[in-house]
């Protein structure tokens, strides 16, 4: 049977078809919980030298599907190696997280490219391709990016911070200035994720992990119209592509971002309040999530209950099963196992 023969649970929901068991993976799946992860990463030495090395890229990207059988696999990377490629300083430093030259001043800006160097990226490709040839049939296979908001954050402030109050603080005060960053981000993410299309992807997620903390405007000028622009970009070249977005932390706001932006499917964090997301969200698009990674590290009644909220909360429509953010370090891949055991037990 030929690839294009099998059906892929994951695209089939964001194709408009609900499953009666829900897909699942789970974002940051590929990571330090995973004891194989942590040789593969002692053995790359940083961790953008992990990202930037195809073939042990590729071998943390499939790990967890080796060992969980998930219906989809992200590729390892990270969201700030678009930074990387407009010519900015990205270094990881041990226990402190990203740090970048910041771009905290209108003179500073004026210095960005506008367009990145895609070639620097060129390993995140070729890991793309050997984790393609290597996936079984019916598991699909994402690329991403960060959305412009959310890797300017780390841009201005040159590192994470508690609330991002540098970039909002920048946008503010001179926003022309501020638009040139979303301006080289959103030109540059379109390039990349259409180039990750073409080495083999099946669909895009777009990561806005700081959109949460913008106020009801300025969301709607930072988060929501760069993210429309790029999913414009890439369906201008690709009409089929298939994009989920993740404005975490959006709330009340997340029908708005829906309509707008025109993506396919919707992740949502685990403080989503469920009547809203079914009528006025779900009744539009597929919804991805939501399970508080803190009940994934409780395990045991806690989490049995957890995994059962959220498929009584969106079985009814498509759904994608999935974390509200990321897996912790500390999960035990006995929780992962009895997640799964429930999730794929489920008769909807």
């Amino acid at each position: 049977m030929s690839e294009t023969a099998v059906n892929k649970p994951f695209i089939d929901v964001l194709a408009g078809q609900r499953q009666s068991v829900p897909p699942i993976w789970m974002m940051r799946q590929a990571g330090r919980y995973l004891p194989e992860y942590r040789e593969v990463r002692a053995k790359a030495g940083g961790f953008l030298d992990l990202c930037f090395n195809p073939e042990l890229a590729a071998e943390v990207t499939l790990q967890p599907i080796r060992r969980f059988g998930f219906d989809a696999a992200i590729i390892f990377s990270d969201i700030l190696v678009i930074p990387h490629a407009l010519g900015r300083s990205v270094r990881f430093e041990v226990g402190e997280g990203p740090r970048l030259d910041p771009l905290d001043t209108p003179d500073k800006i004026a210095t960005l490219s506008g367009q990145a160097d895609l070639s620097k990226l060129e390993a995140v490709f070729e890991a793309l391709r050997r984790v393609r040839g290597e996936l079984p049939p019916s598991t699909a296979l994402i690329g991403f990016c960060g959305a412009p908001w959310t890797v300017a954050t780390y841009m201005v402030a040159g590192q994470g911070t508690p609330d991002q109050a540098p970039a909002r603080l920048l946008a503010y005060r001179h926003p022309q200035a501020f638009s040139k960053i979303i301006d080289a981000l959103v030109d540059s993410s379109i390039a990349y994720l259409l180039k990750q299309l073409d080495a083999g992807a099946d669909a895009l997620q777009i990561f806005d992990t700081w959109a949460g903390v913008l106020s009801p405007r300025e969301f709607a000028r930072w988060s929501v119209a760069p993210t429309k622009r790029i999913v414009e970009g890439v369906r201008k070249a690709r009409p089929d592509a298939k994009i989920i977005g993740f404005p975490r932390g959006a709330g009340a706001l997340l029908p708005g971002f829906v309509a707008e932006t025109g993506i396919d499917a919707v992740s949502i964090d685990w403080t989503a309040e469920p009547g809203l997301v079914r009528e006025r969200v779900q009744s539009k698009v597929a919804v991805q999530g939501n399970l508080d990674p803190l009940a994934l590290i409780t395990g045991g009644a806690a989490l049995d209950q957890a995994v059962d909220d959220v498929l009584a909360s969106y079985s009814s429509g498509r759904h994608i099963f999935n974390l509200g953010h990321g897996i912790l370090p500390e999960t035990p891949i006995a929780h992962v196992e009895q997640m799964l055991a429930r999730v794929r037990a489920f008769k909807g």
